[in-house]
């Protein structure tokens, strides 16, 4: 048999083909095993965005008591303040399932709600899809009559979200998304098999995640509450395959740590460890501090008092200890049950946006620097700019003197600046000893302040 030689490719032809972009090759393909599925990269837009919201709204918004965890601490638990609280608010027989028409959204404005996202400074946004208590805010096909287009608002609104975080924000769209639910009478039985049946996630989460993913395409997917089961019994790694070869958003999708018992802190894209999670001190694995403007809950309270919410203050400090430690923080909000952000949590987001105007150069696309906070002056962090040579030195106190001493920075005189963001002026610097410099700041009054919360020096030429 001949065998025809083709002629080798014309020189500039071989240029074209060796420049192709990566994206044009054969994508790698990832094994469902946490070998090959932790060895994927984390798109790298997460990592530069740094700051995201987080929403959580369901049936447990109607009750608006204690926790989103009402109904588990009312019915399993049986918690006496929760029970009280039935007691005394609602009639006998009242169930939890009485709430969902109650859920009404009657305020909610998609459009609204991504204005508020645009002016707070995230990037992102994480919305609950589904909590544990398996009420989906789509038209799920796999919760008949209990989802958020049967009953309540009688409306999508996963896809009324997101629609006007695309359209009007340059937010990333994400889902949070609980694989159990705490009654589900097949999570039940699979439970009392010690999971050796797979009948829920066969009816619910399987087909319910590839829903989400095929029809809203999010780019975050916050996987939550295993509820005791390992990931073997929820196919995490044969999802998480699909996710990362074949499906629509394989190319910009993050996923968290949260995958089956055992799995968190250790598999998955991004690291959440615990709830509220903020180490202050440098990880090794990209990671995600998510938690909460009210102290004690996720989901709205009526009984919340000023004092258990979060200050700007506080919030600014843990934006600034996070991002200088490597991590993302993912702030979150509980709206009404009509859909309403009250004024106490537009107000904090709106604060921030105010912030990151100022020093969002510090925050956003930074990566940490050698030291994460100063040892010389306390409530000091650092981050910076590699490939502009450039550090960032947050400090949230500032010094009745109008000095500031940085012990880290090594300065070099005659090359070093130091300009504070949003005065813009280069400030009058000297030499500390043993290490470190001394920063004269402006002598500002208030009005003059270029923020209220925090302040961000930009220095050049320092090591």
């Amino acid at each position: 048999m001949r065998v025809l030689e083709l002629p080798p490719p014309p020189p500039l032809l071989l240029l074209l083909l060796l420049a192709l972009p990566c994206a044009a090759r054969r994508p790698a393909r990832y094994d469902p095993t946490w070998g090959s599925l932790d060895a994927r990269p984390l798109p790298a837009w997460f990592h530069g965005a740094k700051f995201g919201v987080f929403i959580h709204w369901g049936v447990f918004s109607v009750p608006s008591f204690g926790s989103e965890w009402f109904w588990w601490y009312w019915q399993k638990e049986q918690r006496p303040k929760f029970v009280e609280f039935m007691k005394n608010n609602y009639p006998p027989g009242f169930k939890y399932e009485d709430f969902g028409p109650l859920f009404t959204a009657k305020f909610f404005n998609a459009k609204q709600w991504a204005s508020i996202l645009q002016a707070s400074g995230a990037k992102y946004v994480v919305l609950t899809s589904k909590h544990h208590e398996g009420f989906p805010l789509w038209g799920s096909k796999h919760s008949w009559n209990w989802n958020a287009v049967d009953v309540g608002p009688k409306r999508d609104i996963v896809k009324e979200l997101e629609v006007a975080v695309r359209n009007g924000t340059d937010l990333r769209f994400g889902l949070y998304y609980s694989l159990f639910e705490w009654f589900h009478p097949l999570f039940l039985e699979d439970a009392s098999s010690s999971f050796r049946e797979q009948r829920f996630p066969a009816a619910k989460t399987w087909p319910e995640l590839y829903e989400l993913v095929n029809t809203y395409r999010p780019e975050v997917l916050w996987s939550d509450g295993d509820g005791g089961a390992p990931d073997g019994y929820w196919n995490s790694t044969g999802f998480l395959a699909w996710l990362y070869n074949d499906s629509p958003v394989r190319d910009t999708v993050v996923t968290n740590d949260r995958w089956g018992a055992g799995s968190i802190c250790k598999h998955g894209g991004f690291y959440t460890c615990s709830d509220r999670y903020n180490p202050g001190h440098l990880l090794p694995h990209k990671w995600e501090n998510c938690m909460t403007i009210d102290k004690s809950s996720w989901g709205y309270r009526r009984d919340a008092n000023i004092c258990d919410y979060l200050t700007i203050e506080e919030l600014v400090k843990q934006l600034v200890q996070t991002v200088a430690c490597g991590g993302n923080l993912l702030m979150n909000i509980g709206p009404t049950l009509d859909g309403i952000i009250s004024p106490i949590f537009e107000e904090r987001l709106r604060q921030m946006g105010t912030w990151l105007k100022v020093n969002g150069e510090a925050i956003y696309e930074s990566d940490p620097w050698r030291s994460q906070n100063d040892t010389a002056t306390p409530d000091v962090w650092y981050t910076s700019n590699p490939k502009e040579k450039l550090v960032y030195a947050t400090f949230l106190k500032w010094p009745i003197s109008g000095k500031l001493l940085l012990g880290e920075p090594k300065a070099t005189p005659g090359a070093t600046e130091v300009k504070l963001l949003g005065h813009g002026q280069p400030l009058t610097w000297t030499l500390s000893k043993p290490t470190g410099i001394m920063i004269q700041l402006p002598p500002l009054t208030p009005h003059q302040l270029p923020c209220e919360w925090g302040w961000s020096l930009v220095l050049t030429r320092v090591t």
